[in-house]
């Protein structure tokens, strides 16, 4: 037998034993929650259940967990939208990583290299090229 048959016999499983008893448990538990919203005090009495919660609890739990998720999405959007600068903020145009030119031709790293500099074209210029009244189409 060689090295790699062998590895991969000898691998743990057990994280498939683990996956196996949280699908039998979760199964398990929601068919003890069904029995317990829909079955009447005398069966559950009969099978030897003497406490259990109030069948309130049955409807709270799954309706307080939705208001729960979509409470989480609206706080996130909120905050997502808080954050943001305004529309006539600059930062929302440029942000501080910006290669912006200081002299327009310059740049001193550069040398003797013949190659363009890459820098970003500010909006202003974009909208000039973009929506300009003499651009043809």
């Amino acid at each position: 037998m060689d090295e790699k048959t062998s590895s991969t016999s000898e691998r743990s499983r057990a994280s498939e034993f683990y996956g196996f008893v949280a699908w039998t448990s979760t199964y398990l538990l929601f068919v003890i929650y069904v029995l317990w919203a829909l079955l009447p005090d005398e069966y559950i009495t009969f099978l030897g259940v003497y406490w259990y919660p109030s069948r309130e609890w049955a409807l709270l739990l799954p309706s307080w967990s939705i208001v729960v998720v979509l409470l989480t999405y609206v706080i996130y959007s909120s905050m997502a939208i808080a954050s943001q600068p305004s529309f006539d903020d600059v930062s929302a145009i440029a942000d501080t990583r910006a290669s912006l030119p200081t002299r327009p031709g310059h740049n001193p790293y550069l040398g003797s290299v013949r190659a363009p500099e890459l820098y970003d074209i500010p909006i202003g210029m974009v909208n000039r090229v973009l929506y300009s009244e003499k651009r043809k189409g």
